[in-house]
């Protein structure tokens, strides 16, 4: 995906990538106890009245509704590349199940349906010696009919 081209997009992927790092930081906490016990210690010099009350709410408020944008822009961004980069993994692995690339964009109903399929292979997994023996649910299938075919021919 390429980046932005526009120079408002590109301004504000620089912008809300070092805010929601700074906000994150030591640095951006202390200010916030900071705020918290100025606001505090100015009470009875305003004699806690509404106005007083008003000053804090109004100003977390604000924060608070543009650091909810901020901080999902930039977790959908990090998400996207987190996916990215598990798509390249299972594209590249021999034996993995493409089913699982740009599994994200599934249904829930269809997430579900692949949990259960793979639940399946996690049961007969625990059945083997060896928990990575098996790489998708047919050949597990596969594996276990084999092996049981084998099982009733020695005894």
């Amino acid at each position: 995906m390429p980046r932005s081209t526009h120079p408002i997009g590109r301004t504000f992927e620089r912008f809300s990538s070092k805010v929601t790092s700074w906000t994150g930081s030591s640095r951006a906490f202390a200010l916030a106890c900071a705020t918290i016990v100025i606001w505090l210690s100015t009470g009875p010099m305003f004699h806690f009245s509404d106005t007083w009350q008003l000053a804090i709410n109004t100003g977390t408020t604000i924060v608070t509704f543009l650091m909810v944008f901020l901080i999902q822009r930039n977790q959908n961004k990090d998400a996207l590349a987190i996916q990215l980069k598990l798509n390249e993994l299972v594209a590249a692995i021999e034996g993995a199940s493409n089913r699982l690339i740009d599994v994200e964009d599934l249904s829930e109903d269809e997430l579900r349906t692949l949990h259960e399929y793979y639940a399946q292979l996690v049961q007969m997994a625990k059945k083997d010696l060896r928990l990575t023996e098996s790489h998708s649910v047919e050949e597990a299938e596969g594996r276990h009919s084999t092996k049981r075919a084998s099982r009733k021919t020695k005894r």
